[in-house]
């Protein structure tokens, strides 16, 4: 039997939403401050999945001033076979200040997964993490969490349901408040509905989307309840099995329930499917710390686990335990190898660029960005510093393992300090790390060095510079399990420099962004990226000649 290698989507893809239609399987994921919203991946067995599109790419949203971790959330796959549609539900986190999250919640939907899309529906502003039921009878329900804001109630709320009028948008009669959760651990949200012979099964995220995270599940008769919980009274996936008693925690990091004999971390947040051989997958996300710590570089990662139900109908991890697997056998039947590569080379040499490319608040339009102005490049025009949550100039793809490098090659002729243009991480607009040509003053030339924002904090690397007269330079950035060493050349004739070696990046992580032992600061990962600033005329630009990343 072949075995799926987890995680099967490496790098930010957390939330996964997979469903199958025909034979080929498709998974949503969150995008949060990352435009274009949403990415789809497609895989016909399980193991190989290619991002095949975004879906929020034709101004159906504004990120711009958006904090860290808010944004795009928790996308929701269904497929209605009575029309033939494919549906997207979406929220749209707008504030998280004083815990009041105000969250509008969208479906929208398309007669082809690549689109194109309708406009966006209004569901609702209840809550977060809508799911969209299509029962056999014609009717559509909806199912999310309903936020709870107020003091001396159980956060961070319940699961709702109400039927949903797809057409016109909006709730039909009440919603419904069916469960807080199914076990101890607390924090339920991302309900999805299924139905099974009898019952309707409710899968829910449990235990805050940390080291406690988990999925549950409860059954009823009734859509809108009373559901029962799964006789185990714990979570069918998790990394830490271990019982945890967390009711009315909202989203704690749960750090103690680190599992030191596990490489997978924080398993939770499923979504489940039916295989064309009659078995049964759940997608969920999890991380990968560096080893040694709970810091994760990667963010949430996308990963499988095979499922069975039992004689009495109920569903559990197909080896009969609770936790989360790195291995999961494949369908029945069907041979494959994990051939899938996140490998990038980019030659900028058409208008279509890769479509891995993503750009944090702002859309990727013309007016900052193209290859058609100078052929065989990407010019991108400096935007704001990369402190600002409006208009930076990046393109960015996620980062996928411990160890990899990065390369480009850059031309550009600054004409005052306030422009650079160069290559870099980048976790948000707090905290990031770029080598960059600029204008130095006191050399008075174009000259390369590296500029770092930690917490929020402007890091500037005086005593490493080289004047770079010539505005052109090959830059290479090597990622080693939460180091970076940056060096440059250049020409393709000259041996590699390094400018920087060994520099801790490994705050660059979803544990590391807010300073605060203890707590999630963010829940995106890292990017790697290629940009350019223009805090002076914002008229200047920066060309790209190529953009590869080599996984090792």
């Amino acid at each position: 039997m072949t075995m799926i290698q987890n995680p099967v989507i490496p790098g930010m893809a957390p939330d996964p939403s997979i469903i199958r239609v025909g034979e080929t399987f498709y998974i949503a994921t969150s995008t949060f401050h990352w435009t274009p919203g949403v990415q789809i991946f497609e895989s016909t067995d399980l193991a190989n999945w290619t991002l095949i599109d975004q879906v929020l790419k034709n101004g159906e949203i504004n990120l711009q001033g958006t904090n860290t971790p808010a944004g795009i959330w928790a996308p929701h796959l269904s497929y209605d076979e009575a029309t033939g549609r494919y549906w997207l539900a979406y929220s749209h986190m707008l504030n998280m200040a004083g815990r009041e999250f105000n969250s509008d919640s969208y479906a929208m939907w398309a007669t082809d997964i690549r689109g194109p899309w309708s406009e966006p529906i209004y569901l609702t502003s209840i809550g977060f993490d809508p799911a969209i039921f299509h029962d056999e009878d014609g009717k559509h329900y909806v199912s999310i969490l309903e936020w709870e804001s107020r003091t001396g109630y159980q956060a961070p709320g319940h699961i709702v349901i109400a039927e949903v009028d797809l057409e016109n948008g909006g709730i039909i009669g009440d919603w419904h408040r069916v469960t807080q959760g199914f076990t101890t651990r607390g924090a339920a949200e991302a309900p999805q509905i299924y139905k099974r012979d009898d019952y309707y099964y409710l899968l829910i995220a449990a235990g805050g989307t940390g080291y406690g995270h988990g999925v549950e599940i409860g059954r009823s008769k009734n859509v809108f309840g009373p559901y029962e919980a799964h006789p185990s009274g714990e979570p069918i996936i998790t990394s830490s099995p271990q019982h945890l008693f967390s009711l009315g925690d909202p989203d704690a990091g749960q750090f103690q329930m680190y599992n030191p004999n596990s490489v997978m971390q924080k398993a939770g947040h499923g979504s489940l499917v039916q295989t064309q051989t009659g078995e049964w997958y759940i997608a969920h996300l999890m991380s990968r710390p560096l080893p040694d710590t709970t810091l994760n570089p990667l963010g949430r990662e996308t990963s499988l686990q095979k499922m069975a139900w039992t004689a009495d109908g109920w569903l559990q991890m197909a080896d009969g335990s609770n936790l989360a697997k790195m291995e999961v056998p494949g369908m029945t039947g069907v041979e494959f190898e994990n051939t899938a590569s996140e490998d990038i080379n980019e030659t900028f040499d058409s208008e279509t660029i890769d479509n891995h490319f993503m750009t944090p608040y702002r859309d990727q339009t013309a007016a900052w960005l193209n290859t058609t102005e100078n052929p065989g490049h990407m010019r991108i025009y400096g935007g704001n510093s990369f402190f600002s949550q409006m208009q930076p100039s990046i393109m960015a793809t996620r980062a996928t393992s411990f160890v990899y490098d990065v390369e480009t090659a850059v031309t550009f002729q600054p004409d005052h300090y306030s422009e650079t243009a160069g290559l870099g991480l980048y976790y948000d607009a707090n905290n990031w790390f770029y080598a960059r040509l600029y204008k130095s003053e006191s050399l008075g030339t174009t000259t390369l060095s590296v500029l770092q924002a930690k917490l929020g904090e402007r890091v500037e690397y005086v005593f490493n510079k080289v004047p770079m007269p010539e505005g052109h330079v090959e830059l290479r950035m090597h990622y080693d399990f939460g180091r970076a060493t940056i060096s440059y050349r250049r020409n393709a004739n000259e041996e590699w420099t390094v400018l920087v070696a060994g520099i801790d990046v490994a705050y660059l992580s979803d544990e590391g962004v807010n300073g605060e032992p203890g707590e999630i600061g963010g829940f995106t990962g890292l990017f790697n990226f290629i940009g350019s600033v223009d805090a002076h005329q914002h008229d200047s630009f920066a060309d790209f000649d190529y953009y590869s990343v080599k996984n090792n």
